[in-house]
């Protein structure tokens, strides 16, 4: 958690031109609509507003930049998978996800949220095989676990963790509740050793 307490709001984006321009490394966290993301970054970063969290699912439609200091920021990404909105809307968070995720230099890993209750959803596999390419790590946060028990919860963390030995070997995931603050220290781990790592892996030969 102390990783992100630092955490500063820093700049919002549109197109992927105009990504600033920091040479740093960046952590991008990415999920469907109303699984949970605004109130993983926040519980991570342990304030109650850093991420805006809503009732309106979709409402994210830009990338967010919080600087961590230290040359390291934590990214935010569009929500997918809400259908009420504009398709022109849709079809350019669509766009401006893949570009990034495919391109953005500075970026170091992945954390994908899902909802424990309904993970690895056609629009979440779609999410890891746009990533997949560039060979950086993923992390999964399986959230609301709170609304699981414990043995449903595990039960599903197994299949979870199964399903990507076998397709999405870059991954790794765990349990995690916002409402119990449960795998703050595991995530906290796993993305803090990310960013202090050594060379940011290079960008994919064009095909």
């Amino acid at each position: 958690m102390a990783l992100f307490r630092s955490a500063q709001f820093f700049t919002t984006v549109n197109h992927f031109r105009d990504l600033p321009q920091l040479g740093g490394r960046e952590v991008a966290f990415v999920g469907r609509s109303n699984a949970g993301k605004s109130s993983a970054i926040n519980t991570l970063a342990d304030h109650t507003r850093l991420a805006f969290t809503s009732k309106t699912p979709g409402r994210t439609q830009h990338i967010n930049y919080f600087t961590l200091g230290n040359g390291q920021y934590l990214v935010d990404l569009p929500g997918y998978g809400y259908a009420k909105v504009p398709p022109a809307s849709k079809r350019h968070w669509e766009a401006l996800l893949s570009e990034y995720l495919k391109k953005r230099q500075e970026l170091v890993g992945l954390v994908v949220i899902m909802d424990v209750r309904h993970p690895l959803t056609e629009l979440d596999e779609t999410m890891l095989d746009w990533f997949a390419p560039t060979n950086k790590p993923v992390h999964i946060l399986l959230t609301k676990a709170d609304k699981l028990s414990r043995q449903q919860a595990n039960a599903t963390l197994f299949k979870v963790r199964k399903h990507l030995e076998e397709f999405f070997p870059q991954c790794s995931v765990q349990l995690f509740s916002s409402l119990k603050k449960q795998g703050v220290d595991e995530a906290d781990g796993v993305i803090g050793a990310w960013l202090a790592g050594g060379d940011v892996p290079a960008e994919p030969a064009a095909e």
